[in-house]
């Protein structure tokens, strides 16, 4: 139990003005007091749910489904202090995302009666769970622009991607306020995962109400009003917008969903979550969202509401100005020589209808075809995944492409013990109990890719960026 929690007395007595009459408050107290069940959920651009189900039950971890997320899992094993989850070979492959289960819901109603998605945006992306998770269901289909204001967690964020294999990303960094003006009714699906005052998060931060104060969430319910005009300026006529928050007052929540319908009016309907998942009726609103306090699943506490575009909207273009696109798009023929080399030197595969080649000096990137028409409309940090850097003899091809591409049935795949995963893991070059051959490979374990490697007499040289070199307690049989 968190006992050093302080729940603030102007907070409590919100709460216990708008909990509904069916909740009680030392229930509320008692589960904020409570530590949050750990959870993940599973990545399904790597392995499947019955084959990750099978690799758990191996080690002996406990899965129990969340009820709202059909690949999420609270998880519990005994060999946590030993092992952090997160230094598991599992969690390190990619094979899972550790992620709070109540997170895990904004994207299960972004996807609700809405599964073929093409242009995608996340509004406030890192650290990339919901990211990733919104790419799992679009397997790697259309365009998924992640966006995030930080500049600090841009780099982390890139790194998750990667780690779950995502090539049909595109990273923005902008404040999210330009969407609306910059790329006006483009996407066809928004989540707004919206900044806010976390008094959600209490269970998982003992400090989370440590600047907390009535005139800090009235302050943020600015910066949510401006970001909910600017998303749903941003979406299709007919698209669906996710807003979410962590956090409970209604002023960050229903006020922010209600601010949009008077200012859009008869172009704004809230579409109902009651059926999303077996017993949501327990934290339904009035208008259909979903307000749920810890007690009721034993979660965070989160805030859920589902939006429907009917009619466009006015919107005022940006006056853009931007800098030369320092990329060209590979011709016909280059595109099938460096398709060709790929899958000679590895094995690897370009998808033709999704990717296309781009080019910049002696960079070879793979981009989202989708991605394509927005290319001349706003700037883009990071798109798609490098495949390669050309050198006199050739390509040298990258860790990314490795993560994104590699199925683990490669005939170019070599896979290590576990005492050689764990070296290859901690940046060094190994020496597998296998014919020593020549070129590179892609370095496996437990037939899952892991990264790059590259025969240089009778040893693997390592490939793994340095950011990824993990030091101490890895992962176990």
């Amino acid at each position: 139990m968190h006992s050093n929690i302080l729940l603030p007395d102007a907070f409590l007595s919100q709460i216990e003005s708008i909990m509904p009459s069916h909740l009680s408050m030392d229930e509320f107290v008692a589960s904020c007091k409570r530590p949050l069940r750990r959870s993940i959920r599973v990545n399904t651009l790597k392995t499947t749910i019955e084959a990750f189900q099978a690799r758990a039950a191996e080690k002996g971890w406990t899965l129990i489904p969340v009820p709202w997320c059909e690949t999420g899992f609270w998880i519990e094993r005994e060999d946590e202090e030993v092992v952090p989850l997160g230094n598991t070979a599992e969690h390190m492959s990619g094979m899972f995302y550790i992620q709070e289960a109540s997170s895990m819901m904004p994207v299960t109603a972004l996807l609700q009666n809405n599964q073929e998605l093409t242009h995608v945006l996340d509004v406030a992306a890192a650290p990339g769970s919901k990211t990733t998770q919104i790419a799992a269901a679009m397997e790697n289909h259309g365009i998924l622009v992640a966006n995030e204001y930080s500049a600090s967690r841009i780099k982390s964020m890139h790194a998750n991607l990667s780690r779950c294999g995502v090539r049909n990303a595109a990273i923005t960094h902008f404040d999210g306020r330009v969407f609306g003006t910059w790329l006006p009714e483009q996407f066809d699906a928004i989540l707004l995962d919206a900044p806010c005052s976390g008094e959600g998060t209490v269970r998982k931060d003992p400090d989370a109400f440590k600047n907390w104060s009535p005139e800090s969430v009235e302050e943020i319910g600015d910066t949510q009003r401006d970001l909910i005009i600017s998303a749903f300026q941003a979406l299709k006529p007919g698209g669906v917008m996710v807003y979410s928050t962590c956090t409970l007052n209604r002023t960050e929540n229903q006020g922010i969903c209600q601010f949009l319908k008077d200012t859009y009016g008869e172009a704004v309907a809230f579409e109902s979550l009651e059926d999303l998942f077996p017993n949501a009726e327990a934290a339904i609103t009035e208008e259909g969202f979903l307000h749920i306090f810890p007690q009721i699943y034993d979660s965070e506490g989160f805030f859920v509401a589902r939006i429907r575009k009917l009619a466009a909207v006015e919107t005022d273009l940006a006056n853009k100005k931007l800098r030369n696109f320092p990329f060209t798009k590979a011709k016909a023929k280059v595109q099938q020589e460096i398709a060709s080399e790929l899958q000679k030197a590895l094995g690897l595969v370009l998808p033709q209808e999704d990717g296309s080649v781009w080019l910049r000096d002696s960079e070879v990137w793979l981009f989202p075809q989708a991605l394509e028409p927005m290319l001349s409309e706003m700037r883009f940090d990071r798109m798609g995944i490098k495949l390669a850097e050309t050198h006199k003899k050739g390509f040298r091809w990258q860790h990314e492409a490795v993560m994104a591409l590699a199925t683990g049935r490669e005939p170019q795949c070599i896979e290590l013990t576990i005492e050689d995963a764990r070296e290859w893991y901690m940046g060094r070059d190994v020496r597998p109990d296998l014919e020593s051959s020549k070129g590179e490979v892609i370095v496996c374990y437990r037939g899952q890719p892991i990264g790059l490697g590259k025969w240089v007499g009778n040893r693997v040289k390592n490939g793994l960026p340095r950011e990824l070199v993990r030091d101490t307690n890895l992962f176990e049989a």
